[in-house]
């Protein structure tokens, strides 16, 4: 391949017309535990606490979930989310490129519907001890390659997705405070 030219095009990858871009963007989510980074970091890496909180939307019965919790491994979580009579595929895929235990997790991911790749992320996450416990921080860079529409909502989507899925981090980690 020379420089500046593509060699291959994937035929299956949506084609954009010369005005559509990537969207590309990031965001930042904190939230404190009262469980230590031990914990907090073990919700991640341990597969049967990893599916306690982190899903897809959808009926659990469809769900499918795969964690190869090592750097160069990764996580692939599929399900049908079915609204109304809207039903949509759903997939993630990530790679782990950096873990270290108790601190940090970087990784990478993307997610489609329904066979289309719609975004890619790069995710930071740094867990900091603290008197009471740990401090969580989420750092997001993204780029949408499909947009819905005009894409207005698509970051607030993301980062409503992510606030829950770290809500319900919580309930594993800090159990105590969520039973009724």
């Amino acid at each position: 391949m020379s420089p500046g030219n593509v060699d291959r095009v994937d035929q299956d990858a949506p084609q954009f017309g010369e005005d559509q871009r990537a969207s590309h963007g990031s965001f930042a989510l904190d939230v404190t535990f009262s469980a230590p980074p031990e914990r907090v970091y073990a919700a991640f890496a341990e597969p049967e606490l990893r599916v306690r909180w982190f899903r897809l939307p959808g009926e659990s019965q469809t769900a499918e979930h795969e964690l190869d919790f090592r750097v160069g491994g990764g996580e692939t979580a599929r399900n049908l989310f079915v609204s109304g009579d809207i039903q949509e595929r759903l997939e993630y895929r990530s790679r782990f490129v950096d873990l270290v235990p108790a601190r940090r997790l970087v990784y990478v991911y993307e997610a489609h519907v329904d066979g289309v790749r719609r975004w890619v992320s790069l995710v930071t996450i740094e867990l900091t001890a603290q008197d009471d416990g740990t401090r969580l921080d989420w750092t997001e860079q993204y780029t949408y390659l499909v947009l819905s529409g005009d894409g207005m909502q698509d970051t607030a989507h993301l980062r409503g997705g992510t606030r829950l899925i770290l809500n319900g981090l919580a309930t594993v980690v800090d159990p105590e405070r969520y039973r009724a």
